[in-house]
């Protein structure tokens, strides 16, 4: 027990940390994820990661820093609290395991969460740093399945390539013929994404290797689509690898549902921050209206939404000067570190004022 929270390990590294106050119910969940990217940092600050090929280039040591900003909040509002607020510190976002992990380890049962939120900051966005978007209800974020397609061939000297199967060749292939998946066999009105992110092979410049292998990303909102490409990625890989002699062996992980905002939860914490925060920070749209509102990412807060009513909101935060944006998953991306205070007010005040209000 810290102060008035009660810090409970859930799962392999996630924990949270419950506020209880009055008669204990109901409870809703505040989510924070906490996990860096295997990216070398190379953003032109003093507070650039120090460790070798580990940095945070998706926002969420700020989501951490809020969680815990919120935590001071709710304390000094212990107070107007009637109810259970679970701060909910997750690892593993980034592999797509560490929601699920927490949700088989407990975290919405005993006693079972009526709602859950998270705040995702975003850069390279054309709003205002400090701009809280609830994107309404609908789909938000993408499905994810990531794949990964082993090619084994024959290795040999370089100057004899006609003695070997050569597999560069036909991960070559294979990795264009991906892309035609997206440009001749899926409705242009449809979203959807095939992402090759590695691949590797060989070791110096005169010896074909025995080996290569690709391993990428699929993302779609449509649950059906999701199905086609998969098993269309794992037919392209193996004809391409029977046509150039090489054997194929495809594994899908790493799978997610799709974000889904509930429509009630979303306009209810809206109208809480927007009487707030006013017009000018609180934007409210409705995904299923404008879909410049979703996002192509994915986001394992998904398994959450399965399971109870919940809501991923946007706070925008570009920090790149200089008219140079970069985004996501980018050496060089940047924070603005004075949305700070906007997001951990938004995170408090949902809780305090939807336990009011349930």
């Amino acid at each position: 027990e810290y102060g008035s929270f009660e810090i409970t390990n859930v799962g392999p590294t996630g924990f949270c940390a419950d506020l209880i106050s009055g008669d204990n119910k109901p409870w809703i969940a505040l989510r924070g994820d906490m996990d860096a990217l295997p990216i070398q940092d190379q953003k032109p600050v003093s507070y650039r990661s120090e460790t070798a090929g580990v940095c945070h280039a998706c926002g969420h040591d700020f989501h951490t820093s809020m969680m815990l900003g919120a935590a001071q909040l709710l304390k000094n509002h212990e107070d107007e609290i009637n109810g259970t607020i679970k701060l909910m510190f997750q690892p593993a976002e980034e592999n797509l395991q560490g929601a699920k992990a927490m949700l088989e380890a407990g975290i919405l049962e005993n006693p079972k969460v009526d709602a859950a939120m998270m705040i995702h900051v975003f850069a390279d966005v054309p709003f205002k740093p400090g701009t809280v978007v609830f994107p309404g209800g609908g789909p938000v974020g993408t499905t994810s399945d990531w794949f990964h397609i082993k090619i084994k061939g024959k290795g040999g000297h370089g100057s004899t390539p006609h003695l070997t199967i050569d597999p560069l060749n036909t991960a070559a292939h294979i990795y264009t013929a991906l892309s035609e998946i997206i440009s001749r066999e899926v409705d242009p009105v449809n979203m959807a994404v095939v992402t090759v992110g590695e691949m590797h092979g060989g070791s110096t410049g005169n010896i074909i290797p025995d080996t290569a292998f690709l391993q990428g990303t699929i993302r779609t909102f449509d649950d059906n689509l999701r199905e086609f490409i998969k098993k269309r990625v794992t037919e392209v890989a193996n004809g391409v690898c029977e046509a150039f002699r090489c054997k194929a062996e495809v594994r899908l992980f790493n799978s997610c549902p799709m974000v889904f905002n509930n429509k009630k939860l979303n306009d209810n914490l809206a109208k809480y921050n927007m009487d707030m925060l006013g017009p000018e920070i609180i934007m409210d749209y409705e995904a299923e209206n404008d879909d410049t509102h979703r996002m192509n990412g994915s986001e394992d807060f998904a398994y959450l939404c399965e399971k109870v009513p919940a809501i991923l909101v946007k706070l925008m935060a570009q920090g790149n000067k200089g008219g140079v944006n970069f985004p996501h998953h980018h050496p060089n991306v940047i924070f603005d570190e004075s949305v700070l205070a906007t997001g951990t007010a938004v995170y408090a005040n949902s809780a305090i004022e939807w336990l009011k209000n349930h």
